[in-house]
């Protein structure tokens, strides 16, 4: 590449800034860059942004050359603002901070030392002259051209060293903001003069001995002692962000990159956002001994210029955008709410109700805080079904629609993976928590696959962040609450791979009581055989698989973005339930318990079941974009709960006669005794064992006692061993 002339490079800069314009809608001139930099002399502005497609447009070869060389063009650009910024200084700043009133004093004392020997000021040694870092109050930053493609993580090598590259990722950890020192200031304890030392690494070598003219003719040797009110800090903050599973080859591990932001880019982004980072590659450097350490290799890192926050499946910016007359309309047809819901995965057979509950997932309830406590407003459903139901497809679908998820396995999360990690910050070496699953997906949707065959120690840490929305940590001496308000969305099998209708609930779903009441809707999707239903859900496949869409039906899906951007906007709702609905939702709570209670209803009709019948309700008045809850919302929401309750009892009416609770115990305890492959039992196991199913002490002491007398156990004095009696 042919030498550049930096000089006149800097003049071109200059021109730019100061001539370039866009016609205005009355066809006069909006000099862009010149309305900024009168705001920046007037400190309303601190970052100047350079967009490259307005410099390719006077100088594409200065567009070229910025791009291949941020770094130094940067500093270019500072000098040229610099001097450019008394021309359009209007008026005098009267807003003045410490660092100001620090420099006018010096410039003063100066004065008065000096007097009018000017042979001296310029005999002085640079270090002890006012760095131009310390005298700017702004920050430049390059766009980069429209047409110019993002890079994969994996694709930023070696060759984009100082080069304005653009990635795409999602954020797994932004640290705290920090002030972070970028120049020193000394004071000698000998002459008092003041020496300044400009940083651009993360760590420096403090200057010892001073350099100023005096101390050297006199040979005394002055000591520099660190000034902090004369040093200048700025914003810094570290982000690691990750390759989306879309860019990751077969067969790899996703990559990650590091991130510094510097003032104005920092706090533009949390852990689990999808973002656009624009960014100067560089090299770390590091001083002393870790560079002694780190050899001939080098770490690298992206200091970043602009961070932009993106959809997750498209490549376009968010953009809060408010839905056009045409939109709405669109949405809202006669039967907009089965529009909705069958926009929801429309290659998807069937599964109308299903697919209503989680669009009002995604909509959610209102969050309520009495005084001293707080009612969640999210909604979480578990679907429990055969193999081969489209249930993971329907959870990655949410996963794809919601602006903020997580998706996770059961065997594939822990119960730290799940809430929070303690690890060692490598920066400042302290002990630092980094959100899990949950914590990532909070304000959004976290979508757990195969929950059925997560580890019981594991399951637990979901407990507190169904009904609570946060999560407790006591590790490492750090002990806080993290926020998880978050919905679930949770996928299992039955206990036995299909749904067996000659065993009871509890023996087909296998999960503890504390857990199914937490969730507001449990789905049962059985796979029956049905000559008409299998007939048209072949169809159905077989077309999707030749066309690769769904068949036409009466509505046409929504689209993905318009479905995402019109739940934003329910979100904005915050409906109340009027009084005059009280009573009919309190009735129809008390007559539910009373049929659970005739029917030996095993679903767990809780306090919870009215809570999530109030949480449905509100999520329909939302979706209708209303300010009150109306007793049609009631209604839909009562016939959601009983056709959830319906997919897990219909079944049972065909069975036969009711299994008795002791019979269950004992089928339990006779299990656990063949699992074990020895005759005998702890007393305690089987007992924890059948309480966690949900069965009371008061029955499962009477079993084992019936089956006692039966002779077809016995169980030691002590009670402490069950041991199954041999038939001969």
């Amino acid at each position: 590449m042919a030498s550049r002339d930096y000089v006149a490079e800097k003049d071109k800069i200059k021109t730019f800034l100061g001539e370039f314009y866009t016609e205005s809608k009355d066809g006069g001139k909006n000099f862009k860059y010149g309305h900024q930099l009168v705001r920046i002399a007037h400190r309303e502005q601190v970052s100047l942004t350079i967009d490259l497609d307005d410099v390719a447009e006077t100088d594409p070869e200065l567009a070229e050359a910025i791009a291949e060389n941020s770094r130094r063009y940067t500093s270019l650009v500072a000098d040229a603002v610099f001097e450019m910024l008394p021309d359009y200084k209007e008026r005098e700043v009267v807003h003045k901070d410490s660092l100001d009133v620090y420099i006018e004093h010096r410039l003063l004392m100066e004065q008065r030392l000096r007097g009018g020997r000017q042979n001296e000021t310029e005999e002085r040694d640079p270090r002890n002259k006012y760095p131009p870092e310390l005298m700017r109050r702004y920050e430049i930053y390059f766009k980069t051209p429209s047409q110019s493609k993002p890079f994969a993580i994996r694709d930023v090598k070696a060759d984009s060293i100082g080069k304005l590259v653009s990635v795409r990722g999602i954020v797994t950890r932004a640290t705290e903001v920090k002030p972070m020192m970028t120049v020193a200031t000394y004071t000698c304890d000998q002459c008092g003069s003041e020496t300044y030392q400009v940083i651009n690494s993360p760590t420096f070598m403090p200057l010892l001995t001073c350099p100023s003219r005096d101390c050297t003719t006199n040979k005394s040797g002055g000591r520099l002692y660190l000034q902090t009110r004369g040093s200048k800090f700025v914003k810094f903050q570290e982000i690691k962000i990750q390759e989306q599973s879309d860019q990751v080859p077969v067969g790899n591990i996703p990559r990650s990159i590091t991130v510094y932001s510097r003032g104005e880019t920092t706090r533009l982004c949390g852990p689990g956002d999808h973002v656009s980072i624009t960014g100067v590659f560089l090299p770390m450097l590091r001083t002393g001994f870790r560079q002694m350490v780190q050899g001939l290799l080098s770490e690298t890192y992206l200091e970043a210029h602009r961070i932009v926050m993106m959809n997750k499946t498209q490549d376009d910016e968010v953009i809060a955008n408010e839905l056009t007359e045409d939109e709405i309309r669109q949405i809202a047809e006669d039967d907009f709410y089965e529009k909705l819901a069958s926009s929801i995965a429309p290659e998807i057979y069937g599964h109308e109700d299903v697919k209503k509950a989680l669009l009002l997932l995604l909509v959610g309830g209102v969050d309520k805080s009495p005084k001293g406590m707080k009612i969640r407003g999210n909604i979480n459903i578990c679907l429990m079904g055969d193999p081969g139901v489209a249930k993971s497809q329907l959870l990655s679908y949410i996963d794809r629609l919601a602006p903020r998820s997580q998706y996770t396995t059961g065997r594939g999360s822990s119960g730290v993976g799940l809430t929070a990690a303690v690890m060692k910050d490598p920066i400042t070496n302290e002990m630092i928590l980094e959100g899990g699953a949950l914590v990532l997906a909070d304000q959004g949707v976290c979508c757990i696959d195969e929950f059925d065959k997560m580890m019981d120690g594991d399951r637990t840490a979901i407990h507190e962040v169904m009904e609570q929305q946060t999560i407790s940590i006591a590790k490492a001496g750090i002990m806080t609450s993290l926020n998880a308000r978050v919905s679930i969305l949770a996928a299992a099998n039955p206990a036995y791979g299909r749904y067996n209708p000659k065993r009871s609930i509890e023996h087909n779903i296998q999960l503890p009581a504390a857990l199914l009441s937490r969730f507001d809707l449990l789905w049962l999707i059985q796979d029956k055989p049905d000559r008409e239903n299998d007939l048209r859900l072949a169809q159905h496949i077989t077309y999707v698989h030749q066309h690769s869409v769904q068949p036409p039906s009466q509505f046409k899906p929504l689209d993905m973005n318009l479905m995402r951007r019109y739940i934003a906007l329910c979100k904005t709702k915050c409906p109340l339930v009027p009084e005059t609905l009280t009573d009919y939702i309190t009735g129809a709570y008390v007559e539910m318990r009373k049929e659970a209670r005739n029917s030996k209803d095993t679903t767990f009709t809780s306090p919870r079941t009215l809570l999530a019948v109030l949480r449905l309700a509100t999520a329909l008045a939302r979706l209708r974009l209303v300010d009150m809850v109306e007793k049609e919302d009631v209604n839909e929401a009562m016939r959601l709960m009983e056709m959830s309750k319906d997919s897990l009892t219909g079944q049972q009416e065909t069975t036969g006669r009711v299994q008795r609770a002791e019979d269950v115990i004992f089928s339990m305890v006779r299990d656990m005794i063949k699992e074990k492959g020895t005759k005998t039992v702890r007393f305690e196991d089987a007992r924890q064992s059948c309480l966690a199913k949900g069965y009371t002490p008061d029955q499962f002491d009477l079993a084992i006692s019936a089956y006692e007398d039966l002779n077809v156990w016995h169980v030691n004095v002590a009670r402490t061993r069950i041991t199954l009696v041999e038939v001969a």
